[in-house]
């Protein structure tokens, strides 16, 4: 009886055939996959930089929470501009405290509302000393607004804002470097040689891209403008009544203060106010443009290693054009062959891209470990990378496949082994 073939078998037996040829040619295997091989790794290694770039901005960079804002001075966003970032300079004066009373005073929509200022200064201990310490003076609800948590002891009250008390509140760092293993509430440090009580010490926060976020001492604001004034670097730090009315407080505040410095219509706001989106958007326009020079640089690999699956395959066909016609002979059809060398291409390629997957994957591991570039990688992209590369396969082996299909048997069989 005729042998015929069905699509099953022909499948596995296209399956075995792919793996004894990767078996056998094994230096063949991986020229031919190198690009498949080189595209995968670059996608994947890109997705995973991106996605935990993403979680990281999220919980590192924007402390403010999805109902927060900052009114500032100035901040910059999207490209470089030095002759605007002079004229901001010129047109934007520091913010005063009595702006912030009257916006806190006068909202409607804003939940909340704290003011703080900061420099960098020295910090000590005794006989030990730290430079470059973050001293932040602060009303006492900006731990709160800011989602800072307390590890020990309380954070400022607000009748040590009111008092101008010599009240600290210290982060990580600090405690760690003065305090090892010791309760720092009650101690004594000195900021600029004067004397502050620790009243308490929050929790780590970590790093953002290697730099520490536990590097700083908080103190009441009154007592920071008694030391070093009130008219450089305020911010006021709000939160609006909730995250769906975000827009209508920040555009409430941008009313505020622009009626308080007897702004016209006409006149640019001589301030900037900004939310997490801020830091979202900008975020995203970066990733953008990364992703875009990836999928030019993947698109070359996978072209160049689909080219040279083509040229492989079509090598397997002479190489095996008697086979072929043995096959035809005891029955197989064409769309059996074309089948067989199908599967045996989108294996082929599927091979390189599950190996990039993996260098992709290592290569995540030490970036992460080694690095402060987080990476995280979403098991999206791993069905993606290989997905990908068994349709370049199908795609560059269709031409091989037909090209066997149509062998005639009899001159197939003519073939020299």
């Amino acid at each position: 009886m005729t042998r015929r073939f069905n699509p099953s078998a022909s499948f596995w037996e296209a399956t075995r055939i792919a793996l004894s040829s990767l078996g056998r040619n094994k230096l063949r295997s991986f020229l031919t996959l190198l690009g498949i091989i080189l595209a995968t790794t670059t996608l994947i290694a890109v997705t995973a930089l991106i996605h935990g770039m993403n979680r990281y901005i999220a919980d590192k960079v924007s402390n403010m929470g999805a109902d927060g804002f900052r009114v500032v001075r100035m901040a910059w966003f999207g490209p470089w501009d030095p002759k605007k970032f002079m004229e901001m300079q010129k047109r934007n004066p520091q913010l005063k405290p009595d702006e912030y009373e009257f916006l806190r005073s006068q909202s409607t929509l804003i939940r909340d509302a704290g003011m703080m200022a900061s420099r960098q200064t020295r910090v000590s201990y005794k006989k030990d000393s730290v430079m470059g310490v973050d001293v932040q003076g602060i009303t006492e609800n900006i731990p709160a607004i800011n989602n800072l948590n307390v590890d020990t002891g309380r954070s400022i009250a607000g009748e040590e804002v009111r008092r101008h008390a010599r009240a600290a509140f210290i982060g990580n760092d600090i405690r760690t470097r003065f305090f090892p293993g010791v309760d720092p509430v009650g101690k004594i440090i000195q900021i600029d040689g004067i004397p502050y009580e620790v009243v308490g010490a929050a929790k780590a926060l970590g790093s953002v891209f290697g730099q520490s976020q536990d590097n700083f001492v908080m103190i009441p604001i009154e007592s920071y403008f008694k030391t070093y004034g009130s008219r450089n670097g305020l911010r006021i730090v709000a939160k609006a009544i909730d995250q769906n009315h975000l827009i209508e407080a920040q555009d409430e505040a941008r009313m505020l203060m622009r009626a308080y410095r007897h702004l016209r219509p006409g006149q640019d706001d001589n301030f900037t106010i900004f939310a997490s989106e801020a830091f979202v958007s900008l975020w995203e326009r970066l990733t953008a443009t990364i992703a875009g020079m990836a999928v030019g640089i993947v698109s070359v690999f996978m072209v160049v290693g689909g080219i040279v699956i083509m040229n492989i395959m079509l090598a397997v066909v002479t190489e095996r054009t008697r086979e072929i016609g043995v096959r035809k002979s005891l029955g197989a059809r064409r769309r059996d062959i074309l089948n067989q060398f199908l599967v045996e291409s989108s294996f082929l390629a599927g091979t390189g891209g599950f190996i990039g997957v993996a260098i992709a994957w290592l290569l995540a591991i030490v970036v992460r470990n080694a690095t402060p570039v987080p990476m995280a990688l979403p098991w999206s992209s791993v069905f993606l990378g290989v997905g990908l590369s068994a349709v370049v396969g199908l795609f560059f082996g269709i031409y091989p496949a037909r090209r066997a299909a149509r062998l005639d048997p009899i001159e197939a069989l003519r073939a020299e082994r």
